[in-house]
């Protein structure tokens, strides 16, 4: 379990998060969503330390994450898997030498061991024997299951996902929600999800926090969310659908 308390944090005299806080559990699909601007992605960064909010307090199974230093994080970040927005990969890697990349960064073990780690990971996201391809040989929707696949080579506890359907076509970004959250059950995993797709809220959100200006508008199940009265988040619901209407994606 993840859970912030009261999360503030400032850019100069431009407050972007004024008192966050929430429970994220194990084993169930946990979102964060808002619109552009609302505070989704610096709330992220603030939870996996690359911002350091002023006030309030990040803790991961009860390790207040917040108030240790570098060296003592090192160990917490062990357990944390990052699907990035756009999937980061190494273009002058191949698809093995990116899963590959946290085992040698993290871990002691052998070449064969490693090996074995990251052809179990291929196989686990539906990309089997595609060791020797480079990205640029790969479409949006491998490059995200590369992504997975390097985001789970260190079995973490926490994954955490920015935008993992940016870019692709309605149909992958399914195959990602639904890989996303069979990962999430199969191993319990602690997982955070920031999104404006709503597609994904109403796929896979089984805890939703809503952010709007910098605050909590709203927390819930994608059961709920429906049947919500709060007009900031109707205006953000059916906005997205128009949207996605609009595209031709509905």
């Amino acid at each position: 379990m993840i859970e912030i308390k009261d999360i503030h944090k400032s850019f100069g005299e431009n407050e972007v998060l004024k008192g966050i806080s929430g429970k994220f559990e194990a084993g169930v699909t946990n979102l964060i969503i808002g619109g552009s601007g609302s505070g989704k992605t610096t709330l992220l960064k603030c939870m996996i330390g690359l911002h350091q909010p002023e006030q309030g307090s990040v803790e991961y199974d009860g390790r207040e994450f917040t108030q240790l230093n570098f060296e003592q994080r090192i160990e917490i970040r062990k357990e944390i898997g990052m699907l990035f927005q756009g999937s980061a990969l190494f273009d002058s890697m191949t698809v093995e030498e990116n899963v590959m990349f946290p085992l040698n960064m993290f871990t002691e073990q052998s070449n064969s061991e490693k090996l074995d780690r990251v052809n179990f990971c291929l196989d686990r996201v539906n990309l089997e024997g595609k060791n020797k391809l480079f990205p640029a040989e790969l479409s949006g929707g491998m490059k995200k299951r590369v992504g997975i696949a390097r985001a789970i080579a260190m079995n973490p506890k926490y994954l955490f996902c920015d935008e993992p359907n940016s870019g692709l076509d309605p149909k992958t970004s399914i195959v990602i929600d639904e890989l996303i959250k069979e990962l999430t059950e199969e191993y319990n995993t602690t997982t955070i999800v920031v999104t404006h797709d709503m597609n994904s809220v109403m796929g896979i959100g089984d805890y939703i926090i809503f952010l709007h200006e910098g605050k909590k508008f709203w927390e819930g199940s994608n059961k709920e969310i429906a049947k919500t009265d709060i007009e900031e988040l109707n205006d953000f619901v059916f906005a997205s659908r128009f949207m996605k209407a609009a595209k031709g994606k509905f």
